[in-house]
This record gives C-alpha cells, sequence and structure tokens, in this order.
C-alpha cells in the first residue's frame, strides 16, 4: 500500500481536495494559484463562448451577409480566452471574500490551507479582471460593454453590496453573467451589427439564465452549514437540499420546453427544437440533487459537475444545429 504523502511529493496535486505539497514542477504557491482559479468551471464559459461565436459568425454570414473575417479562428481564440479569464478573475475574488465559510465546509482550498494569502488572491482577481476588460474593448465596443458588465455582476456579488448573501436573489445574480451576458459577449464578437435586431441570441441566453437560476442551487449543497454560519442565505440552508431541488426544476425544465413556443412564434428557426431534449439532463439532474452524493475528486456533488456538462452540451448543440444544418419542418 502506498504512501500518499510520498506520491504527493513525487507526482504533486492531482485533485483540489489532496493536501498541498511541493511538487517536483510546481511549488505549494504555485499550485494554489492554479486551484485558486477554479480550472474545471472555466471549461463552460471557455467552450460556451467559442461555441456562440462561431455560431454567430456562420449565422451572420448566412442570415445578413456579413463578411467572414480571414483570421477569424485568432479572434475566437482571443475572445473565448478573455471570457474565461473573467471567470477566473470572479473565482479568485469569491474564494478571498469567502475565507470564514471555506475554513468549515472547503478547508482544502488555496487561502484556508496556507497556500495562497487572502490580499494575494484579491489582488490576482483585479489584475485579471483589468486585463480581460483591456483585452475585450480591443475585439470590439459591445464585446466590452457585455464583458464590463459581466465584472460589475460577478464583484457585486462577492464584495458589498454582496449580493450573494441574500436568498434567491444570489442564484438569479450569478446565473445572469453567466447565462445571458456571457451568451451575449459572446454573439457580439462578430453579430455586433444585428444585435438588437435579431432575436435568436437573447432568446438563447434567456434559456441559459433560467436553467442556471435552478443549476446553480447544486454548488450551495456542500456550503449550507459554512454558509448558514457565516450570514449567507441560500435555498439549501433555508429549505433543505430536497425541497430545493423542487423549487429548482421548474427553472432547469421548462426554458427547454418553450423552445417550442419560441419555433411556433417564428423567434427560433425550426432546426433548433432538438434543444428541447436537454429536459432530460435536467431530470437527471434532479435525480442527483435529491440524492446529495459528493464526488470525491471534484468540489462538490455530481449534480453540480453534470449542470455545467448540461450547459456546455447545449451551446455546443445550438452551434452544431446552427453551422452545419439547414432549415427543417417540424
Amino acid at each position: 500500500m502506498s504512501n500518499p504523502d510520498i506520491k504527493g511529493k513525487q507526482t504533486g496535486k492531482w485533485t483540489m481536495k489532496e493536501p498541498y505539497t511541493k511538487a517536483r514542477f510546481l511549488s505549494r504557491q504555485a499550485r494554489g494559484a492554479v486551484d485558486l482559479l477554479r480550472p474545471f468551471t472555466l471549461t463552460a464559459p471557455f467552450i460556451v463562448s467559442m461555441s456562440i461565436m462561431v455560431a454567430s459568425l456562420v449565422f451572420n454570414y448566412r442570415y445578413y451577409g456579413i463578411a467572414i473575417q480571414a483570421d477569424w479562428w485568432i479572434t475566437v481564440g482571443q475572445a473565448g480566452f478573455t471570457v474565461a479569464l473573467v471567470n477566473a478573475a470572479s473565482n479568485a475574488l469569491n474564494q478571498a471574500t469567502d475565507v470564514k465559510a471555506d475554513k468549515i465546509s472547503k478547508p482544502y482550498r488555496p487561502i484556508p490551507s496556507g497556500a495562497i494569502k487572502a490580499e494575494s488572491a484579491q489582488s490576482l482577481a483585479y489584475i485579471l479582471y483589468l486585463f480581460a476588460l483591456l483585452r475585450a474593448v480591443t475585439i470590439n465596443v459591445w464585446f466590452g460593454t457585455f464583458i464590463f458588465l459581466i465584472i460589475v455582476f460577478t464583484v457585486a456579488y462577492s464584495l458589498p453590496p454582496r449580493m450573494k448573501k441574500y436568498l434567491f436573489i444570489n442564484q438569479i445574480w450569478i446565473a445572469i453573467p453567466r447565462g445571458l451576458l456571457g451568451i451575449m459577449a459572446s454573439w457580439s464578437v462578430f453579430g455586433s451589427e444585428k444585435l438588437f435586431a435579431e432575436p435568436t441570441p437573447w432568446i438563447i441566453g434567456a434559456i441559459a439564465t433560467t436553467y442556471l437560476i435552478g443549476g446553480m442551487a447544486t454548488k450551495d449543497i456542500t456550503d449550507s452549514t459554512a454558509d448558514k454560519a457565516t450570514g449567507t442565505h441560500t435555498l439549501i440552508n433555508t429549505f433543505g437540499t430536497k425541497k430545493t431541488a423542487l423549487i429548482s426544476f421548474p427553472f432547469m425544465l421548462f426554458p427547454f420546453l418553450f423552445v417550442f413556443i419560441f419555433i411556433n412564434a417564428e423567434l427560433l428557426a425550426n432546426k433548433l427544437w432538438p434543444l428541447s431534449l436537454f429536459i432530460m439532463l435536467s431530470i437527471f439532474i434532479f435525480y442527483l440533487m435529491m440524492r446529495e452524493t459528493e464526488s470525491k475528486t471534484l468540489e462538490n456533488v455530481h449534480a453540480w459537475s453534470i449542470m455545467y456538462v448540461e450547459y456546455i452540451f447545449f451551446a455546443l448543440s445550438f452551434a452544431i444545429i446552427t453551422i452545419f444544418y439547414p432549415e427543417l419542418p417540424l
């Protein structure tokens, strides 16, 4: 049987929940800085944003004749990185302001474990926010505007007025930048000319936001005791997990059913009807929330992980259908 301390010194820290040890290539502080940004949670904004960007590029060329830039792929990479960077800054700021709660529920995180100081984490967050904003405005004005709004929402979530502590408002507050604003920022990279004339991105953003209002409750399951002890009121620590699952379920279910309503109103293309099939994954998330099974490697319950996976595949499916499939009748 191997000694975990020896293994850690030889191979480093593989998961968030393992103790910080000096590795061969990364110091405790370096690995702590990486964990501070929470790389797993950055996959969703990165993949979602790039999917929406490419979809908008093809959409606006096909329906509005907006020319495709020769270096479009460079713009997609830069803008996608910018969106992910804003989320990384948000993660760092959130942990810098949640030290008391993390000492209770997540003592393995870089700040409560002593790998990173809270002041350093907050400074890193501000640097990342500034860099992301400066990068965003060089792409176009609308992209810069949406990135600025995302920054405002995420900063106000963690710092005064600290919207995170207010019951139900916290669910809506975090869903808006990760849903509507994130999708509109991505769409605006190539679709700024018809930003207010085309309903498709707004509807897709609204669907994503509504889904996330329900889905984001999954992140509070393991933090229930710590949140309550530090004055943060969530659905989980107010109503319990099972009641929260029942409250959240309609938000995760109905947006996908409304796809047919938008299609019938001619606000979405007929070919987008397969997006309604994501109700199946929402049902599965509801089931996992009721079980409250915590992951041994990731930071939260399995429902939280699947919630991010569903969001990623929703955006990918929208992009694939928009790019590769012609209009199809229902």
